[in-house]
């Protein structure tokens, strides 16, 4: 769980929007920049979701229906990144759209929907492959 770091690092500095994140397995909370590269990765796609949630809920009626998300797939261990595109997958059936940049191959593999960017000597093109 992400929550405001209630204590200054260091009190010479302005702070206040500090983050820390409370671990369930030890029961403590730690810095926000001790995650993994994987735990980093989940915590900033839920901030994202958060953030569109609230603009949503303010903006009288704008609905954030699409996103998309620049690589950070190549931080993750197989195990994250399979939890990762299981809940981008969740994102699609709840009727958001989730384009994903990225030069991981797994992940090529793995969608079937895909916009390829290729560079020629003429300028790039881009290709929709689908299955």
């Amino acid at each position: 769980m992400l929550q405001r770091a209630r204590e200054r690092a260091d009190a010479r500095k302005n702070s206040g929007l500090d983050m820390e994140v409370f671990d369930n397995y030890t029961g403590c909370s730690r810095a926000a920049n001790t995650l993994s590269g994987g735990e980093t990765f989940l915590a900033s796609l839920s901030l994202a979701l958060g953030l569109a949630d609230v603009v949503q809920a303010y903006a009288g009626g704008i609905h954030l229906d699409t996103m998309f998300i620049d690589e950070g797939f190549g931080t993750l261990d197989p195990e994250t990144l399979d939890f990762a595109l299981q809940s981008l997958l969740e994102l699609q059936k709840g009727g958001r759209l989730v384009g994903i940049i990225s030069h991981v191959p797994e992940l090529s593999e793995r969608i079937d929907a895909q916009l390829r960017i290729t560079r020629t000597d003429r300028g790039s093109r881009a290709a929709f492959h689908v299955g």
